[in-house]
């Protein structure tokens, strides 16, 4: 094979990487829901496989004693976003706002975040890394959108303000 084929070959590869693909028997043990009740709040979220393989993150959200999120949180090994340029989610939903959020390291007290409506049909949202802005606690921050070169944690949120029952389905979440 001449050596400008396997260039080919690996730019083919390279344009996606997928973070996760739900299915039956996937390994959900590092996703986690955080609800607001780690301040007192009263929002209820769950997550689990569907039959169909799909991850589905379902619940209340309560403004009840300054209540008013839920999120689900899934971390890994840090991967590395440089070739990359945007995360692309299949979801359907309930025709409500979601957060979909990205940190760097774990450890770091805010997000970046972008939004995205759902529908009641399978969607791919596409969403520019360099548009995600950072955010803490509902307050956008005085730094750069995302321009690093890595991802360590991705979260759905859903905080409307309002209360409200929802649903997300997530077929997959890629890096493209």
């Amino acid at each position: 094979m001449q050596p400008i084929s396997l260039i080919i070959i690996f730019l083919a590869i390279m344009q996606s990487y997928t973070i996760f693909d739900f299915q039956k028997n996937s390994n959900t043990e590092n996703w986690t829901i955080v609800d607001d009740v780690v301040m007192g709040g009263r929002s209820s979220g769950r997550f689990y496989i569907s039959d169909d393989g799909y991850g589905v993150f379902h619940g209340n959200v309560s403004l009840e004693n300054n209540g008013g999120f839920s999120s689900l949180r899934y971390r890994f090994k840090k991967i590395s976003t440089t070739p990359f340029t945007k995360i692309v989610l299949r979801v359907k939903g309930d025709g409500k706002t979601f957060q979909f959020r990205v940190k760097t390291n774990s450890t770091d007290y805010y997000s970046y975040i972008s939004y995205f409506n759902t529908s009641s049909d399978w969607k791919t949202v596409e969403i520019p890394l360099n548009e995600m802005y950072p955010a803490f606690r509902g307050r956008t921050l005085d730094i750069p959108n995302y321009s690093s070169g890595a991802v360590e944690e991705i979260a759905f949120l859903i905080g409307n303000k309002k209360a409200e029952t929802f649903k997300l389905e997530i077929d997959s979440i890629s890096l493209k």
